[in-house]
């Protein structure tokens, strides 16, 4: 089960998770710092175990879910915890919040990036100043950061999103795929697996556009319709980022395509309840964000004191969800997708 989160002492406290590493995608407010100073109550003794959490903006209920996580790691540790994000999911945006971090002299960036090269020189600059870099949710480019915490395999998000509309569109029909912004590491690697496994594996499944709603609930909204009246025949429709499929949802509910248009991706439970038992839409999947922003805190913890350099083979204590290692190229995988329905989806409040 996972328990609510809740706010305390100027911390977001995320509840226990447990039973659960799931590992598939969704949008953040900002939480307030904590008032732990760095070293206090942690193994790092002097390290400076202040650490901001960069989403790729606010206002977005996915990263309100994993940096509510990357706190309550951060307050265990003694740390002290930040979020700062622009308000629009641009790579500009979090640049400049990557330079003034710099001049902060912070101990650590957990960043989910909204380019792979765009933000290289920022993030590099943060680093010969002695910042550990850690990317979670969208990487960059490897040789400009020193860790990437991976929510789940691209192979095991695309596969799953694929099963998911075949499913239920019976293996066959026009679909349309509606992304964040076009240029998401995360989301273009999946999108291009999953045309992979369409064309392997779905001969009679037809990807007719993928379009991009910026990760904005309006623009999310307004590119679903347009793919309706565009496709008149469309008979699914996957939407690989949280934002989308609930904008995609809402404008399923109450139109004349509800029921006759099926809609899976990447979604919370809080927010595609109502849909799922209404029946507007039948099964999504996603990770746990918050174990991922908590996975994403400990790892940066863990380069700060030493304890770890990013190198493979690398092994590190992350709480409550025990160790990990480190793989090839920098990486460490939080765990497997898993997939919500009307039957289980009363059992996760996150």
């Amino acid at each position: 089960m996972f328990q609510k989160f809740s706010r305390t002492s100027g911390v977001a406290r995320a509840g226990a998770f447990a039973a659960l590493a799931v590992s598939v995608a969704l949008v953040a407010t900002g939480c307030s710092a904590g008032t732990t100073q760095p070293g206090e109550g942690g193994e790092g003794g002097d390290a400076n175990l202040s650490i901001t959490f960069v989403p790729k903006n606010l206002g977005n209920a996915y990263f309100d879910t994993s940096d509510a996580g990357g706190a309550e790691a951060i307050e265990e540790f003694g740390g002290t915890y930040d979020e700062q994000a622009p308000a629009e999911g641009t790579p500009d945006g979090q640049v400049s919040f990557i330079n003034t971090l710099t001049q902060q002299q912070v101990g650590g960036i957990a960043l989910s990036a909204n380019d792979p090269t765009a933000l290289c020189d920022a993030i590099n600059e943060a680093r010969d100043a002695g910042v550990k870099v850690v990317t979670f949710d969208s990487d960059t480019s490897e040789d400009c950061r020193d860790l990437y915490i991976n929510q789940a395999t691209s192979e095991g998000i695309a596969k799953v999103q694929v099963d998911l509309i075949a499913e239920q569109i019976g293996d066959e029909g026009q679909i349309a795929i509606l992304s964040a912004t076009a240029n998401a590491t995360n989301q273009n690697a999946w999108i291009e697996l999953m045309k992979e496994d369409l064309a392997a594996n779905h001969p009679n499944i037809e990807l007719v556009e993928t379009v991009y709603g910026d990760d904005d609930d309006q623009t999310s909204f307004d590119k679903t319709e347009a793919l309706l009246q565009t496709y008149p025949d469309l008979k699914g429709i996957v939407s690989p980022t949280t934002v989308g499929i609930a904008a995609a949802a809402r404008y399923l509910q109450t139109s004349d395509f509800k029921g006759k248009v099926a809609l899976t991706g990447l979604g919370t439970p809080n927010q595609m309840r109502d849909y799922v038992e209404d029946e507007t839409v039948t099964a999504f999947a996603l990770w746990n964000p918050a174990d991922l922003g908590y996975l994403a805190a400990y790892a940066t913890k863990a380069l700060i004191e030493g304890t770890i350099t990013g190198e493979e083979g690398d092994t590190f204590d992350a709480g409550k969800l025990g160790e990990y290692t480190v793989d090839a190229g920098g990486t460490v995988l939080l765990g497997d997708p898993y997939t919500f329905n009307a039957e289980n989806i009363g059992e996760f409040d996150f």
